[in-house]
Parts: structure tokens; C-alpha cells; sequence
């Protein structure tokens, strides 16, 4: 019999191995490539995962939602060998996400069809597999709708696939479930639902196990029962288990346990499932607002689309990585996943990491929003979309998301959409007439529009899928149009309500609906947006649009996409990120930006970019973004204008001072007057060298990924801001150049070579290992300047 261990949020079951190397890929329509004696030995051959729009050519013939790249319809094959002892057992192939509808093929005969891009999906292929033989798998993906998101999704596999392997007695797809139950700081309850799929045409008994390991390896608990399963059906196991002493998972220690589920049939193991546990309680009240483990807190929330920038949607795990722990450096704690369901890996990420997460199913329901097509909120729009199917579809496709998340502990709410009650885009009713409803409003009533009151069916259906799942947690969506929609059962439906951009409603509804719990699931970047969590204790969040600049809902050519985020398309904190770092982190922080003084003598920036040069003698506004209680600014080592207190009003302080080269820098100091934190500028030369620095040195033989930063210095070695030089990466070694960026929006150039010029005088280079190992030396090389090589040692 099998045995087999499955190690957290994969396929969650049986024998799960990559299956990404050695694809055949074709972009265009090729009918007869499904057939298995198809002729693909001139295609291109890769390894997933594998975003094709991100490689195509910037053109502004193409959409501005999507980023002004290419979408089309591609095919992918693989042809692969079972071998002949695996005869009696499961086959699957498991996808993570495949953009956009996707069609699967096995030695010529469909499996199936997936329309949404961006569920998990699996299918049996054990009836088509020819063991001991060569076996084709082919896929179909036709984003031939390439405008049908309002932001850019990429096309292709783009994330992981798994060949999964499994006994005709196996646990089914995402088929354990745990929560905790009750928890104490003498023990935790745990409930842990197994469930087991007989294909056989016999009835099996088995012996279900669970152990609770502790993070010192260490098994603290332990529970087995008896189940029968009856041929050709399923059966789900139900146990309770204690855990002693048990360690809380938090934002600030986010500890988790492992839960090991062991099958057992004839007293031998067939099947064993490790998945990570994370022991905490959630308490929701509409009066005191959020609580994780009986601590009332305050939700500073980012909303994250899925690309990487140059990478596309095919990021790399370590890119997250890097990512949310810059975020949560800034004082962000929780993610919403905006729109859509995004890879495993980020939800992992967010578990080890400590982030709360807004996990999200839709964009849109039964009927298509506005695609920008040449700027966003320019021109005319078009209508593409997902719509077509979510009749169809959208029941499995929100199930199966609950299903494939359920165990994370970072995951604390379900949204079941975002702004599908957008007034007038397309649903309209009545009240849109009024006069003061404080309400983004494209018009007033359209009577020959769709009716609001539609919303609330489909939010009771959606909502019923949810909680037959899940009653952990509470489900909830976020609505554009809160004024319309609280004519109609929506909110009602709701166990809590997500508000965007309405913040001025939030103490009107508390006082009107006293029981609806109300929350900032989108907002803005002002003070005043963030003073409306902070002083209610009845709203506990905020997401603000964005946390990271991603690609599409772009403004009019040139611009890859949109740039409001904290952190740049290479992940780097920006001007913004330290503003909101000063709102938000609770150890001291301090940073200066500067620019010459504006016409407006009120503008104050929180976009100011840490450049000290200038015309000697022009007058320079800088700008402070701290938390410190006060502050002075010394320009080489002299104070100059007076000390600045905080601002609780506008959270900037500034100078206006003329413009001395040298060494500027921002003292920010306790009420007693001690330094408690400080910033720097440094006035520099011409550019003169490259220096690198990369994130890993040794590296991985499989998918190692190094993240190297080339900075433009002058002859000191000081950051030249300023520059914008162009800059090569060559590679000796066993890697590959994954892309480079600058993090440039209006940078419409080729991102598929190894060229690319520095922003802010910055440039961020993804190197990725292809399988064997020895030494990578990756050399920059920019005209008139010094070069520089970064050594990386693959051995692992």
C-alpha cells in the first residue's frame, strides 16, 4: 500500500510531486494539440510556473487594465511516464492556478474545463494513465478575453502544478479540516474533520489517527477512531483532541503546531497529511470591534493584487517573503487578498509571518464592471469579464477556495465579493436620486439598469456555501455602494460589512444599524481615513488600496500600472511606506524627503523621494514623517529652524530651508528631549560605480532564487538618486536571469532581456537556478561606470 507525507497547503493529500519542469509551450490556437501523437518537438520548452503576457511587448494598442499587455490563447504539453508499479493506485494532476479558461487533456481525452484563473483545481487521470508508458498531458488556456480584469491577472500556468499519486482509500481533496474550539492557557480543544474517499467497489476500516506536534517536534496530543467507508462513497471522521499548555498563534508570536493525520488500513499506514495549526480565537463585536485571543486590535490592512511586477503573476515564494515581512516592518498586520483567491504560498507566508488575512472569492458577479481600456476612468470602456460563467461556476469556485483555505490561521474573514454594488456599474436603484446620500454615484437611477435588489439573493447563496463549510469564520463582503445597498437584504445577509471609501458613513450606520459590525475593507491614504479607525473602537480596520504597486488599471500610456502602493513594484519601501510607517509601527521612526518649495505653501507631500541635491541657495521644503514626539533638523552637523512637534493633524512636519550640500539629517527625540531615532540624506556626486548586494549567497539547485540590489554610487560610495543609467546583467553559471526591476512606472520598455535602466538610481535583479550545482557569477556592467560581480554558490 501507499505511504505517503503531504506537507502543508499543497494538494493536501497523498503523494504530491512538482510537475513543472520540462513544458511544451506554444502560443496560438493549435487544434490538433490535445491530440497525444501531436508533433511539439519545435516548441519552446519550460518549466512552470509560467506567465506568457508578462513576456509579450508593451504596446499601447492593447488595454490599459491589464497593463498594456498581450493576453491570447497558448498550449502547454508534457509527456511523462508512470511507472508500471504504481499500477493500483490514484493518479491526479493538481493545478494551483491556470489563467484563464483552462481545458485539460490526457492522451487525447479532456478531463476536464476550469474557466475562473485563479481557483485550485484537480483531475483523475488514473482511467487514461498507460503505466509503464509514455504519457501527454496537454493544456488548453484561452485568455483570448484578454481585457476581462479590471487590473493586469497574467495568462498560462502560473502557478505550481502536482502530479499527485494516491491509494484507492485516500483522503479526499483538502479533506482535513481543523479549528480550535475553546482555548485556554491550561489547554486548547481541538476539532479535526477527516475526510476519506473509498474508490474501491469494497468497504474498507480504517484506523484514523491525529497527533498535535508541538514547534519542538514534540507529539502533545494525540486521538484515533474507527471509521468504515463504504465502497464508492465517502466518510468523514470527526475527533476532538486537547492540547496542553497550548502556545497561541499572534501577530507578534505566531506560533504553529502541526496536525498529522495518519491512515491506517490493516494495521499498515497508507496515507499520512502534515498540515500547519495555529491556535487562536476571534471575537468580532460591533461596539469594540476586532479581537484576536480576547485582545482588542486595530487592523492596519493592505490590499494586494498578485503580480511581481517584471515577474508577472509567476512569483516566486522568497519574492513574498521578502514582501510581507517589509510590510509588516512598516507596521501593516493584516492582507486582503484583492480580488481573488492568490497562490498557497502567500497564505503560508502570512501564517509564519503573523499577518491577518481577508481571504476573497470575487470581482465580479452576474454581470461585467467596466475595463478601462485606453487610461483608467478614461475613454470609453469595455465589458469583458468573468460574468459568463459565474452562474455556473460560482458556487464550486467559492467552495473550493474555503475548502483549500480553511486551515490557516491568518485567515480570519471570507469575502464573498468587491464592489459588485457599485452604483450604477451596472445595479441601480431608486435612492441613487437623493441628493445627500454621500455615495459615489455614476448618475442617479437608471430604471432600465439591473435591479440592487438581485444583490441580495446571490450574497445568501454565496453566503450559505460559506458557512456550510465554515462557521469559523465570519463572512463578509465589500461594498462600494452602502447606500444602495442597505435597501436592499446585502449587508443584511453579511456577517460583517466591509465599507470602501466611505468612512464618512461609518457613524451614521453604527448608530442606524447598532448590531452591523463595520469595517474599512478599501480606503485611501489620508489622515483623515486612518483617524476614522483609530478613534472609533467600533471600526477595527482598515485596507488601504495598496499595498504594493501591481500592473494594469494603468493611467493612459505610458504606465505599466498603478502606483499607489507602499512598497514599489520591486517590493522597496517608498516615500508613502515611511509616512505610514510613522502612523503606524509602535517602535520610533523617522524619515525625510525633500522638494522645492511648492507655489501652494500649504502642499505637504507624503510622496517626498530622499534626495539632497539641489541648485545651492534654492529653497527646499523637507519633510518629516515620524512618531516621534519631536523633532530637529541638522544640516552638517548645524541645527537648523526650530524643533517640530508632532502633528496629529496633517502627520507631516516640515522646514523650508535653502539648499547647502552636504549631510542633512532629522533628530526625532521623546518628550524629554533624547534621541529615539534618526534619518539621513547625504548629498552626492556623479555617478561613478555599481555596487550589489544580494538578499542569498548560497543557493538551492531547485528554483534558488537570489535578489540582488544595484545601487549607482558616487566616488564615496554615497546612492546617486538621481540617476537613471542604464545597467546589463550577464550570467556565468548554473542560474537564469528572471528579470529586472526598477520599479519605473512610465518605463514601457523590453522587461524580457538583460537590460534595464536604474530608477532613483536603484535596479532590482531575480535570479533563479536551473538544477545543477557550482558557482553563479552575476556581473552588472553600465557604460562609464565601474562594474560589479555578485558570486552566489549553488550547492544545496
Amino acid at each position: 500500500m501507499l505511504t505517503a507525507t503531504t506537507i502543508q497547503a499543497k494538494p493536501q493529500f497523498g503523494q504530491a510531486e512538482l510537475f513543472n519542469k520540462n513544458w511544451k509551450f506554444h502560443l496560438s490556437d493549435v487544434k490538433e494539440a490535445s491530440v497525444s501523437t501531436f508533433d511539439d518537438s519545435k516548441w519552446r520548452v519550460l518549466n512552470l510556473p509560467h506567465d506568457w503576457s508578462v513576456e509579450g511587448t508593451l504596446s499601447p494598442d492593447r488595454a490599459s487594465c491589464t497593463g498594456f499587455l498581450p493576453g491570447g490563447i497558448g498550449w502547454y504539453r508534457k509527456t511523462f511516464v508512470v511507472p508500471e508499479n504504481r499500477k493500483g493506485e490514484k493518479v491526479f494532476i493538481y493545478f494551483e492556478g491556470v489563467y484563464n479558461r483552462s481545458e485539460v487533456f490526457i492522451n487525447g481525452t479532456s478531463v476536464g474545463k476550469r474557466p475562473n484563473g485563479y481557483i485550485s483545481f484537480m483531475y483523475d487521470l488514473t482511467p487514461y494513465i498507460q503505466f509503464g508508458k509514455e504519457n501527454v498531458i496537454s493544456v488548453k488556456v484561452d485568455h483570448s478575453q484578454e481585457r476581462d480584469s479590471r487590473w493586469y491577472s497574467g495568462s498560462g500556468i502560473y502557478r505550481d502544478a502536482y502530479l499527485v499519486y494516491a491509494s484507492p482509500v485516500h483522503i479526499d481533496l483538502w479533506g482535513v479540516f481543523f479549528k480550535t474550539n475553546t482555548i485556554t492557557d491550561k489547554k486548547a480543544e481541538v476539532s479535526v474533520e477527516t475526510t476519506v474517499n473509498n474508490e474501491q467497489d469494497k468497504s474498507v476500516t480504517l484506523l484514523v489517527s491525529n497527533e498535535i506536534v508541538d514547534l519542538s517536534g514534540k507529539v502533545v496530543a494525540t486521538t484515533s477512531k474507527k471509521q468504515i467507508v463504504e465502497a464508492g462513497k465517502k466518510a468523514t471522521t470527526i475527533q476532538v483532541v486537547s492540547v496542553p499548555a497550548p502556545k497561541r498563534w499572534s501577530l507578534e508570536q505566531p506560533n504553529l503546531y502541526t496536525v498529522r493525520t495518519i491512515i491506517k488500513q490493516d494495521g499498515k499506514v497508507t496515507e499520512q497529511n502534515e498540515q500547519k495549526l495555529g491556535l487562536r480565537t476571534l471575537t468580532f463585536d460591533p461596539n469594540k470591534g476586532f479581537a484576536l485571543n480576547n485582545n482588542w486590535t486595530k487592523l492596519k490592512g493592505v490590499c494586494l493584487h498578485h503580480d511581481g511586477g517584471c515577474l508577472g503573476s509567476a512569483v516566486p515564494r522568497e519574492v513574498w517573503k521578502r514582501r510581507l515581512i517589509t510590510l509588516k516592518e512598516m507596521g501593516c498586520n493584516a492582507i486582503r487578498m484583492s480580488h481573488n483567491p492568490q497562490a498557497p504560498d502567500v497564505y503560508e507566508l502570512c501564517d509564519e509571518i503573523g499577518l491577518v488575512v481577508m481571504d476573497e472569492a470575487f470581482d465580479e458577479w452576474e454581470f461585467p464592471k467596466r475595463k478601462w481600456i485606453t487610461g483608467w476612468n478614461v475613454g470609453t470602456p469595455e465589458f469583458q469579464g468573468s460574468f459568463d460563467f459565474f452562474e455556473e461556476w460560482s458556487n464550486r469556485d467559492l467552495a473550493d477556495m474555503v475548502l483549500r483555505d480553511r486551515n490557516h490561521a491568518s485567515i480570519i474573514m471570507w469575502s464573498i465579493g468587491n464592489e459588485v454594488d457599485y452604483p450604477n456599474d451596472p445595479y441601480s436603484h431608486p435612492i441613487l436620486n437623493g441628493t445627500t446620500i454621500n455615495q459615489p454615484v455614476l448618475g442617479g437611477y437608471k430604471p432600465d439598469a439591473p435591479k440592487a435588489e438581485r444583490l441580495g439573493g446571490i450574497a445568501k447563496r454565496l453566503a450559505a456555501v460559506v458557512r456550510t463549510l465554515d462557521t469559523s469564520r465570519p463572512v463578509t463582503a465589500a461594498l462600494a455602494g452602502v447606500v444602495m445597498s442597505n435597501e436592499t437584504e446585502y449587508p443584511y445577509v453579511l456577517d460583517i460589512c466591509g465599507y470602501n471609501y466611505t468612512e464618512d458613513r461609518y457613524a451614521i450606520d453604527h448608530a442606524k444599524y447598532p448590531k452591523r459590525v463595520i469595517f474599512g475593507s478599501e480606503n485611501g491614504h489620508s489622515m483623515e481615513s486612518w483617524k476614522a479607525v483609530r478613534d472609533n473602537d467600533y471600526i477595527f480596520a482598515q485596507f488601504l488600496w495598496t499595498g504594493i504597486d501591481y500592473l494594469g488599471e494603468s493611467n493612459p500610456w505610458p504606465s505599466r500600472g498603478f502606483n499607489s502602493g507602499f512598497l514599489d513594484f520591486g517590493g522597496f519601501l517608498k516615500p508613502r511606506g515611511h509616512f505610514r510607517q510613522a502612523l503606524w509601527d509602535t517602535k520610533p521612526v523617522t524619515y525625510i524627503g525633500t522638494y522645492p518649495v511648492p507655489s501652494r505653501k500649504d502642499f505637504l507631500s507624503t510622496d517626498a523621494w530622499p534626495i539632497w541635491n539641489y541648485e545651492g541657495g534654492e529653497m527646499i521644503r523637507v519633510v518629516g514623517y515620524t512618531n516621534a514626539a519631536q523633532s530637529k533638523l541638522m544640516l552638517n552637523g548645524t541645527q537648523v529652524g526650530d524643533v517640530k512637534s508632532l502633528d496629529d493633524k496633517s502627520g507631516v512636519i516640515y522646514w523650508d530651508i535653502p539648499f547647502k550640500p552636504g549631510k542633512l539629517e532629522i533628530v526625532g527625540m521623546d518628550a524629554s528631549g533624547n534621541s529615539v531615532c534618526t534619518y539621513t540624506l547625504q548629498s552626492s556626486s556623479r555617478p561613478v560605480a555599481l555596487m550589489a548586494e544580494a538578499d542569498m549567497k548560497i543557493l538551492k539547485k531547485e528554483n534558488g532564487l537570489a535578489q540582488i540590489v544595484i545601487q549607482v554610487v558616487d566616488e564615496k560610495g554615497i546612492p546617486v538618486m538621481l540617476s537613471d543609467d542604464e545597467i546589463t546583467c550577464t550570467i556565468e553559471g548554473p542560474a537564469k536571469l528572471l528579470g529586472l526591476e526598477a520599479s519605473n512606472n512610465s518605463d514601457m520598455g523590453d522587461y524580457t532581456d538583460n537590460v534595464q535602466r536604474a530608477y532613483h538610481g536603484r535596479l532590482l535583479t531575480y535570479i533563479q537556478t536551473t538544477g545543477q550545482a557550482g558557482t553563479v557569477n552575476v556581473k552588472f556592467t553600465s557604460p562609464w561606470l565601474k562594474d560589479t560581480t555578485v558570486k552566489l554558490e549553488v550547492n544545496q
